[in-house]
């Protein structure tokens, strides 16, 4: 009887563990999942970041190029070149 009694405890105990590692499982998966979402949200903002500095770059290269270009035609009109 005393074996008997001892199995079920072991076995009351297991089924105990078995539920907290559940849930232990769950809380995990669920803060996986919040940092996952959270690593999307910096990941697309440094992609938007990135996109905006080349259309700045390309706005400088491109209005460096208009000015340069004007700089050219006033130096040519006033002989200078």
């Amino acid at each position: 009887m005393a074996a008997e009694r001892d199995l079920r405890e072991m076995i009351v105990e297991t089924n105990r563990d078995v539920k907290w590692i559940c849930r232990t499982l769950e809380r995990m998966e669920e803060r996986d999942a919040e940092m996952e979402g959270r690593l999307r949200v910096l990941e697309n903002w440094q992609s938007e970041r990135a996109g905006e500095e080349g259309r700045e770059r390309r706005a400088a290269v491109g209005a460096g190029g208009i000015v340069g270009g004007i700089v050219a035609v006033v130096v040519k009109v006033m002989g200078w070149g």
